[in-house]
């Protein structure tokens, strides 16, 4: 068996090789470089789901990083469990094909209550103070403090929203290698998120990504050296690239001016009553899944956002492809390159949810980037957030509303696919791979990784 480490550096493209990542070039340059085609939409989620699966996402069901409930009529975004993918992993073909192998999987997504052997994955803690606390969830359980014994606790903080920054993909890197140190996986899947946080917050083409570069491409270096020196070959790979984006695309208020959206104001503010709505859309990036409650008006409703300013093409039934699946909307818009999808259905900001504000991954009905973006002025000052946080201390509750409502600070976004005109990743295979394709479908990669662990 050939042991093998995955990393995944999200929002590499080739444009990034050369003089600000010296080791993900050498590398390069030592093993070959291919462009990996995403299935749509090209989102952490379903990109990494067809990745160990083999399926695209109609078979495997991860349709968005989140998706509307028909039966409970709730919207969840970055749920963690491992049952709601609906096709065998790697880690279960590993095991099958070779007993003996034993796999990591470090921060990659659906990672709880898996068969992978040793799982490493954020889970807070919310204690009804109103606090979040950081923390991560293992497997064994006893993993979770050995790590944070060595390695401090995880800097859940510098993984998402305004302080995003190179501290949690460093902290990644250091867990892999002691779960290397103690275990010594077959297969170890690594996520390194950091480059795509910084060009979502200030686009792809920003002075201060070559920074950025300089700063991944460390931790990379770092990670491939230390496994060289365990007998384990590195595969390097990304889920997707980022396009420069100008504003966002609100289609839920175009569908509520249009009389099939539903609102319940509850304490001067205005929420999205999903269950009533005729009509609402969903938005992950650069799509969005748009569920229609009466099947006749599906017509009217597509003709309705195919004419959004901003919107590229709108899908419907079997033409959603590999998104035709029951957890899918009735409708996929995807965006033109230039634009991205918010969830937003309030004319004035003041009547916004009262969770808008503030980084709260898993009540908004919608994925919203701009959590990685202060609020101008005195309501995302320092001394501001530094009131906030004594008030949390002292046991006071009291609203973290410190993020902009302005899509426009958004500067990068994804979700489109090459085939659509956005950037490729790329994948880098282990040096004892065979000469690959220039192009290789992410459903590909799985049994591409089992035929290099068996390769020696």
């Amino acid at each position: 068996m050939q042991r093998i480490a995955v990393l995944n550096v999200v929002g590499l493209t080739e444009s990034h090789l050369g003089n600000q990542t010296p080791n993900i070039t050498a590398l390069a340059e030592q093993c070959g470089v291919a462009t990996l085609q995403p299935p749509l939409p090209a989102v952490t989620s379903t990109v990494q789901s067809t990745l160990l699966t083999g399926e695209e996402p109609n078979k495997h069901g991860i349709v968005a990083n989140g998706w509307h409930e028909r039966e409970t009529k709730e919207t969840r975004f970055w749920r963690q469990s491992n049952s709601l993918v609906e096709c065998a992993s790697i880690w279960d073909d590993l095991h099958e094909a070779l007993p003996e192998a034993t796999i990591a999987n470090l921060f990659w997504w659906f990672n709880m209550y898996s068969s992978a052997d040793y799982t490493v994955t954020p889970r807070p803690m919310y204690p009804a103070d109103g606090r979040k606390i950081p923390d991560i969830w293992t497997k064994p359980n006893d993993l979770r403090d050995m790590l944070q014994d060595q390695l401090g606790k995880f800097p859940l903080f510098h993984f998402w929203g305004p302080t995003a920054g190179i501290q949690s993909s460093q902290w990644i890197a250091q867990a892999a290698k002691e779960v290397e140190r103690k275990y010594s996986p077959t297969l170890s899947l690594v996520y390194l998120p950091h480059l795509d946080y910084s060009m979502q917050r200030v686009g792809p083409n920003h002075d201060s990504i070559a920074q950025e570069l300089i700063a991944i491409d460390e931790v990379v270096g770092n990670l491939i050296d230390f496994y060289e020196t365990h007998n384990v070959e590195v595969c390097l790979l990304s889920e997707y690239g980022i396009e420069e984006v100008q504003d966002a695309i609100s289609i839920n208020k175009i569908l509520r001016s249009s009389g099939f959206i539903s609102i319940r104001e509850e304490c001067g503010r205005e929420y999205l009553d999903a269950g009533s709505s005729r009509a609402f859309a969903v938005p992950d990036h650069q799509i969005a899944h748009i569920y229609i409650k009466n099947v006749e008006d599906i017509k009217s409703v597509q003709t309705l956002v195919q004419n959004i300013k901003g919107v590229d093409f709108v899908h419907s039934g079997e033409a959603r492809g590999g998104l035709d699946h029951a957890r899918s909307g009735e409708l996929i818009a995807i965006s033109k390159s230039d634009s991205w999808f918010s969830h937003d259905w309030w004319f004035d900001d003041a009547k916004a949810p009262d969770y808008q504000g503030t980084v709260d991954i898993h009540r908004k009905p919608g994925y919203d980037p701009r959590e990685l973006c202060l609020a101008e002025g005195w309501r995302g000052s320092i001394p501001r957030m530094a009131i906030k946080l004594i008030l949390k201390k002292i046991g006071q509750r009291t609203l973290f509303d410190v993020i902009t409502l302005d899509p426009k600070h958004v500067k990068g976004s994804h979700g489109r696919t090459p085939e659509l005109g956005a950037p490729a990743p790329i994948l880098i295979p282990p040096a004892c791979a065979k000469k690959i394709p220039q192009q290789i479908k992410a459903s590909e990669f799985k049994q591409m990784c089992l035929d290099w662990i068996s390769c020696s």
